[in-house]
């Protein structure tokens, strides 16, 4: 039975959908002005599993996950420049060049984590008639005010505002959230539509109410879920920066605008440090999934690394630690070499539920406990079938055999095969001279060799 940690409430709680064939998920997406790093990537890694874990317990997920290319002001809040403008002078190029080169750049690292695709890419600019009659329903509602620079959503109207995120708006000092502005009714009060001002350069801009702007950061993604999946969904997972203004201000807008919650579920994975440093430009600590390449790591060790941990707690991530991860990741690979060869010397069994799968599945019941999983993995690695270990693969997709042209011990080039079987017969003949010579020139090709008293198999070095 699925239980997932509800961070509204605080606790762990049984997991049940609306509709179990129609899981309503939503995934809180990029802001595409420049390349994704390995921070970024640490959230949709984990809801990943959360997908896969949904799967393996009968559900059907229908996932929208949005790409932010409009409205997300470089101070998160309601004023600087949009990150797009940002990302297009650094550039030299268009608003609309930087949004399609970055958004191409993270769905080709999605693909290459073999992340699962969500059923809708929702990109915001796509839904901007949407959004503005989100604001017009805001507006008839009597939830947002106008002041120079925009319209306002008056967060005094939504009494739970602060209950979401826990907080006190009584003792909130100007500026520490929302920059302060004279003309908003109160501090918490957010941008649901902002207007250029004339001689303004922001390049994206549509009419509305009788002059040029563009929606607020926080509105695409309530206009999305009314549009593409209708409120309140299953589950919405993003990062614990998001809690304290980005979803508490979808909460409000929804509610303000369909008098109904936003999501049964929500789930938020924590920060991801860099040698125990916030990941930032500034430092010059940005690692993207290219770079762990150039420094001979695939992107599944550092899938695996990141899976060691909870997606609720802070990793922070070193290249010694990510060194382990590979090596615990060989093992593995390794085991289910021996485990493919095992079934290769008897007919191949059923694929049953076994012990080790219902045990592996309920640890991830419990709240997506990934670190224990893979403590059950360590602890039976020798023993796993060759269907136990597709079933880890489904789960967690760290694409152990990669280096392999298939998945069993005829991925073997026929060379290859005659020197294992050569070195096999010198040394039943016990000519050890030329045993150990075809096994040091197997080594110089990545092959190792172990020898059991169920036979001789082959592992990777």
């Amino acid at each position: 039975m699925l239980k997932l940690y509800n961070t509204p409430k605080k606790q762990l709680e049984t997991f049940s959908p609306k509709t179990p064939e129609k899981v309503t998920i939503y995934t809180c997406g990029p802001t595409v002005y420049s390349a994704p790093h390995i921070g970024n990537f640490a959230a949709y890694i984990y809801w990943d599993l959360l997908l896969r874990v949904l799967k393996k317990n009968g559900f059907t997920p229908y996932r929208v996950l949005n790409l932010t290319d409009v409205g997300h002001l470089t101070s998160d809040a309601d004023s600087g420049e949009d990150k797009l403008e940002k990302g297009a002078k650094r550039e030299g190029k268009t608003v609309w060049e930087i949004a399609d080169t970055y958004i191409d750049l993270f769905k080709s690292d999605f693909k290459k984590l073999n992340l699962l695709e969500p059923e809708i890419w929702a990109r915001a600019t796509d839904y901007i008639e949407d959004s503005k009659s989100l604001v017009e329903k805001l507006i008839k509602n009597d939830f947002v005010y106008e002041t120079s620079d925009g319209l306002y959503f008056d967060t005094s109207k939504f009494p739970a505002y602060a209950d979401f995120a826990h907080l006190d708006l009584n003792h909130a000092k100007a500026g520490a959230r929302v920059k302060f502005s004279s003309e908003k009714k109160n501090l918490s009060d957010f941008a649901v539509w902002k207007f250029i001002k004339p001689g303004e350069n922001h390049t994206m801009r549509w009419d509305f109410l009788g002059r040029p702007g563009y929606p607020g950061w926080h509105l695409e993604c309530s206009t999305i879920i009314h549009k593409e999946l209708g409120e309140p969904i299953d589950i919405h997972a993003g990062g614990i920066d998001h809690i304290p203004v980005h979803h508490t201000n979808e909460i409000a807008q929804t509610f303000g605008a369909f008098k109904t919650p936003l999501a049964y579920f929500w789930l938020h994975c924590n920060f991801l440090t860099i040698n125990g440093e916030k990941v930032s430009k500034s430092l010059g600590n940005i690692l993207t999934l290219n770079d762990l390449e150039k420094n001979d790591f695939s992107v599944f060790d550092f899938k695996l690394w990141l899976y060691q941990g909870h997606y609720r707690s802070e990793r922070n991530f070193t290249f010694s630690d990510l060194e382990a991860a590979k090596n615990r990741r060989l093992s593995w690979t390794n085991a289910y070499l021996v485990s493919l060869q095992l079934a290769e010397k008897a007919p191949r069994p059923s694929i049953k539920t076994s012990e080790f799968t219902s045990d592996l599945l309920s640890r991830l019941n419990d709240d997506l406990n990934s670190a224990s999983a893979f403590a059950l993995i360590d602890e039976k690695k020798e023993t796993l079938s060759a269907p136990d270990w597709e079933y880890v693969e489904d789960l967690f997709s760290l694409n152990l055999l990669e280096n392999l042209k298939s998945d069993s011990f005829s991925s073997l080039e026929a060379s290859l095969r005659e020197k294992i079987d050569a070195r096999n017969s010198a040394r039943l003949k016990k000519d050890f001279k030329t045993a150990d010579a075809l096994r040091d020139e197997l080594l110089t090709r990545g092959i190792s060799l172990l020898d059991t008293p169920s036979g001789t198999f082959w592992q990777l070095v």
